[in-house]
């Protein structure tokens, strides 16, 4: 785990890294003439995929984090 700190607004981050990457392959597909369509439904799928499942490691992140938070009723951290 990175010991910097987690981004002021890491899910907005993530969707705009992935909605470039996205826009990348796009770009790709049309500089090499391939078929715009099934590149738009590949870049599509990319950004679904990849942003859920950065969104969904972040989740994890801060649910282990307010887990290593919470302390017992005897004051001690669990």
């Amino acid at each position: 785990m990175s010991d910097l700190p987690p981004p002021q607004r890491a899910y907005r981050g993530s969707a705009m890294l992935h909605g470039v990457l996205a826009l990348v392959i796009l770009v790709i597909a049309a500089l090499t003439g391939g078929g715009l369509v099934r590149a738009l439904l590949v870049a599509l799928a990319y950004f679904v995929v990849a942003t859920g499942w950065t969104w969904f490691r972040f989740r994890q992140r801060e649910t282990r984090a307010a887990a290593a938070t919470r302390v017992g009723e005897d004051g001690r951290p669990r």
